[in-house]
């Protein structure tokens, strides 16, 4: 991923001359390194109607999801939306990766609802600080959720409908528990580049190859190292996974082109392997064999997990990828790259992916399946997340649609939910779905 991550977001020129509808994405913690239009959308009254949260019934009258008074502004939504599409510009880190993988994608078949919106939330503000890492989104069951808020690691409760604090890393933060290779004086001001939280742990990754452990259920931090001194230490991804013996342990991916496994119950680095490249994100397969490394090379890699040695190499993409994820089967997965696909992979054959699904307007950030294995969720950086059934072969798709850089998406461990963070000054969110049962009529009791 780029190292550099210093700088503001450059202003983005919005071709109409509107009252209400600025180009303002310009916030200077967000690094972006590229053009296009990526605006803001501002309130047309403050004083009236900001951060009004959108509920189901709400939106099936007709309001807009995220609340954007369209019949006050002096565009249409179709009209912005089409805007954006033809002037956000993709990240590439090759030049025309995304013109070169268009040519084999799949076509699918949209307007599938397989998850219905439930609520717009706009009291809980969801932010990214590295505008390539987008996994800062966690859902431990179908109302909780955990997401970074500035320099605070959030609690929300859908049910309840209030957030609480769970971390706040802009002061000075110390393991309460003595441990060995901890380290007791902590941190100060971390920047949070990435997080995972499963069950009832929290693991925070930051610019500094910091690593932060806590138990939700105790107070306190439980254990602090950094995995490396190096200039180039980003923590780009964490992955919290068990072990067939039943230990919890959790693998960090870094920009110094490592990835470490940490024992989370006896708080040691247990396994350390280097590649030729930096590594942006990992997943392991369910029977915990293999190692799926996606980074900064246009190929992917398939490793032992026990020693690191590459077993195959996965030919595809044409740029950078930072999103993958394992099917449940243990026989599938897929990989999220720079060059606007989401490619699907079978572990009986992998001379080539079986399908190249296409987005919309940008890389593929962030890849999910639901436990079930039926729903494969896909992130943009930005407007899109897309919903596919893989039942059908990855042919039939809902294409969920708003505005604003998605900072993460989460399936509930249930499959009943999926949220997603969104990052906007003005629209900042969590949008939260709900798996269509086909009962409708409980709707009517909420």
């Amino acid at each position: 991923m780029s190292r550099h991550q210093g700088g503001n977001a450059e202003d983005m020129a919005d071709e109409f001359e509107m009252e209400d509808v600025e180009d303002d994405m310009d916030d200077e913690s967000i690094d972006r390194e590229r053009g296009g239009v990526e605006s803001d959308i501002d309130d047309y009254d403050h004083s009236s109607g900001k951060g009004v949260d959108t509920t189901a019934a709400q939106a099936r009258r007709g309001q807009d999801i995220q609340g954007i008074p369209w019949d006050s502004l002096n565009i249409t939504r179709e009209r912005y939306r089409q805007t954006r599409l033809e002037q956000y510009k993709n990240y590439e880190n090759i030049p025309g990766s995304g013109d070169k993988s268009g040519k084999d994608c799949k076509n699918t078949k949209k307007g599938y609802s397989f998850y219905d919106f439930r609520k717009n939330s706009r009291s809980v503000k969801s932010s990214i600080l590295h505008f390539q890492l987008r996994n800062l989104v966690w859902a431990t069951s179908k109302h909780d959720v955990y997401l970074i808020s500035q320099f605070s690691i959030m609690h929300w409760s859908s049910l309840t409908c209030k957030s609480s604090e769970v971390l706040n890393v802009s002061g000075h933060v110390a393991p309460s528990e003595r441990h060995p290779e901890s380290l007791l004086e902590g941190f100060t001001h971390t920047q949070v580049s990435t997080l995972a939280v499963k069950e009832k742990l929290l693991v925070v990754g930051g610019f500094q190859g910091e690593l932060i452990f806590k138990h939700l259920d105790r107070p306190g931090v439980s254990f602090c190292t950094r995995t490396t001194y190096d200039d180039n230490a980003i923590t780009n991804a964490i992955e919290i996974y068990d072990c067939p013996s039943g230990a919890v342990h959790f693998t960090a991916a870094n920009n110094d082109s490592g990835v470490r496994d940490f024992d989370m119950e006896k708080f040691q680095l247990s396994k350390h392997f280097c590649f030729p490249w930096p590594v942006n994100h990992t997943s392991l397969s369910p029977n915990g064999k293999l190692l799926l490394i996606v980074g900064d090379n246009p190929e992917c890699m398939l490793v032992d997990s026990q020693n690191g040695k590459t077993i195959v190499p996965l030919s595809g993409h044409f740029d950078y990828s930072f999103a993958s994820s394992w099917h449940p089967d243990g026989v599938t997965f897929a990989t999220g790259n720079q060059d606007k696909t989401c490619q699907i992979w079978d572990l009986r054959n992998l001379s080539k992916s079986v399908a190249v699904l296409q987005s919309n307007i940008g890389a593929i950030r962030s890849i999910k399946y639901t436990s079930d294995g039926r729903y494969m969720a896909v992130a943009e950086p930005a407007d899109f997340v897309h919903v596919y059934d893989v039942k059908s072969g990855y042919e039939n798709e809902q294409e969920i649609d708003f505005f604003g850089e998605i900072s993460g998406i989460s399936f509930s461990p249930d499959t009943e939910s999926l949220f997603i963070g969104v990052w906007d000054r003005t629209y900042g969110s969590l949008l939260e779905y709900g798996r269509r049962r086909y009962y409708a009529y409980l709707d009517s009791l909420t």
